[in-house]
């Protein structure tokens, strides 16, 4: 059907008045869409992530030099995209067709409510094909929600043919199609969710609830021994200069040939020299006891997991994991987007206005949770054992036009300690900082509240940000309050821009702290900076802090 130039429709008017499904009738849908086909695809095992370091990677380059080919055809792209869906398809096809004609809008708006569910049944039958070898069409149209090339300018797609494919980076920052597949191969678990149920065999969920319990002990181990390495250096490092101090001799006054006698403060190193002999001696027995552990529980979770696969080879690809986490994964969505909040679907040259630095790819989000732990170093962290542990979090792009990320799961239910979080950002916000801000804030306030527990209105972050809530009597949700506050926190307070309460300022700097050399920095700005610092010098010598 070819588009009339007096149309004045939103999809349209994205073609440049171009035909949006040249040559294309009822007689061949079914053909394009592979209605009556077999799915081929074979599953796949998602490649696991490695141990986190203590710092991100500096991002170096945002987009790769060579383009892809795949939006090149955008006719033979939309046919891919929406291949092997079924009736789903035709029926996405026949309401984009009667969309596009559509003159009133009314009749447009009724299509576009029905043309959205049917999206998202598409989107649906794509995550379950993730297992396999995905067409380079139905990986973007999941990943990035473009349905057809057309419906965005050439620079745009321009844009997203430069896109990095592959994780350069190794860190937990996942695409849907890789999110999908990373969970249908058991290489992540489903998310915790009150209203998805997974019908699996209760041996089979049982062997996996053990295989994460393991996980998350060898990760605690690790960890451990991680601290008992930073220890030990540090010991080591106290030693050697105990050493160089007691090897200096000075030449005798009374004998040319021979030096002088230890001095008095030379016998006193000798006692420092003793205490770190001993300590590295006992951080020696712990790691070699943690090492021993370590391997036990290895040996274990490679039997355990030994089993998972051989269970998940003869039932073939975990298709219900898949359509549990899409569920998750689709009201995760609905969140980001709110409900005033565009809930279009597709990518649209219309609603998409982000430049280069502003769209949710992996390397601009590793960017900007890099800049955020520049300011908020504890915001990747989680005490265990009286040690903080870096730990960042799984982290889900979402290819909507939503302007705030959420935090869906602060730890593993099975694995408190050590477990990663999980968040997801919006690909496509207004502010890509702010997405990424209040992904971290709602983070962060799900971690103080799970930690404080049954006491979170009166202990810690989330007790005196409450207790200040209630005081000042603010109305509206607490959390998301507290989120507007910590991106003002980070945005503002950190630059010396004074926004928030005294008192709250105070909450924060305490239970949100700043990195030393903004500390630093600020004392000399004001005085309400330079008392916060003085207070945080008198509790550590008081040991309070």
């Amino acid at each position: 059907m070819a588009v009339n130039d007096e149309l004045d429709l939103e999809l349209a008017a994205l073609l440049d008045n171009s035909t949006l499904l040249q040559n294309e009738t009822s007689t061949d849908v079914d053909a394009i869409l592979g209605i009556g086909q077999e799915d081929e695809s074979e599953g796949g095992d998602a490649a696991e992530i490695k141990v986190d370091a203590d710092s991100f990677p500096q991002i170096t380059k945002r987009f790769a030099d060579k383009p892809l080919k795949a939006f090149d055809e955008p006719l033979a792209y939309y046919k891919e995209s929406i291949s092997n869906a079924g009736e789903s398809g035709t029926r996405l096809h026949n309401i984009m067709q009667k969309y596009i004609a559509a003159k009133d809008p009314k009749d447009r708006s009724v299509f576009r409510q029905q043309f959205i569910p049917l999206f998202w049944e598409i989107l649906h039958s794509v995550a379950r094909q993730t297992g396999g070898a995905v067409p380079e069409p139905k990986k973007f149209l999941l990943r990035y929600g473009i349905l057809h090339p057309q419906l965005i300018s050439v620079e745009q797609r321009e844009v997203f043919s430069k896109i990095i494919i592959e994780n350069e980076y190794d860190l937990p920052v996942y695409y849907l199609d890789e999110w999908f597949k990373a969970v249908g191969g058991g290489a992540i678990r489903n998310s915790a969710s009150d209203e998805v149920k997974i019908a699996k065999s209760a041996t089979n969920e049982h062997q996996k609830q053990l295989l994460e319990k393991a996980h998350g002990k060898i990760e605690g181990i690790k960890s451990q021994l991680k601290n008992k390495t930073v220890e030990r250096k540090r010991k080591e490092h106290t030693l050697t200069e105990a050493l160089e101090v007691i090897i200096q001799h000075q030449p005798s006054r009374k004998a040319p040939d021979a030096s002088e006698c230890y001095s008095v403060k030379q016998k006193g190193y000798f006692n420092i020299l003793h205490d770190a002999v001993m300590y590295l001696l006992k951080v020696d027995r712990e790691m070699v006891s943690l090492y021993k552990e370590l391997s036990q529980v290895q040996y274990e979770s490679d039997g355990l997991r030994a089993k998972v696969v051989a269970e998940k080879e003869v039932a073939g690809s975990d298709l219900k994991a898949i359509d549990a986490e899409f569920e998750t994964v689709r009201q995760m969505s609905k969140m980001s987007v709110g409900r005033q909040g565009n809930h279009f679907p597709i990518l649209t040259k219309e609603y998409f206005h982000s430049g280069v630095n502003e769209i949710g790819v992996r390397e601009n989000v590793i960017a900007q949770l890099a800049w955020i732990e520049s300011i908020d170093p504890e915001a990747f962290c989680r005490m265990y054992r009286n040690k903080l542990n870096r730990i960042i979090p799984y982290v889900v792009l979402l290819p909507n036009y939503g302007d705030m990320g959420v935090c869906w799961e602060p730890f593993d239910r099975y694995n408190r300690a050590s477990s990663r979080a999980r968040i997801a950002i919006p690909m496509y916000p207004k502010n890509l900082q702010i997405a990424v801000l209040s992904a971290i804030a709602d983070l962060r306030w799900q971690v103080a509240k799970e930690k404080a527990s049954y006491y979170w209105m009166e202990e810690g972050l989330t007790g005196y940000y409450y207790q200040w809530f209630t005081e000042k009597k603010m109305k509206g949700d607490v959390k998301e309050a507290f989120i507007d506050d910590y991106i003002t926190w980070i945005t503002k307070e950190s630059e010396g821009t004074q926004k928030l309460d005294k008192e709250l300022r105070g909450v924060f700097w305490r239970y949100v702290p700043f990195a030393q050399p903004i500390k630093e920095k600020l004392k000399t700005r004001s005085f309400a900076y330079q008392d916060l610092y003085q207070r945080d010098v008198n509790r550590a010598m008081s040991d309070g802090y």
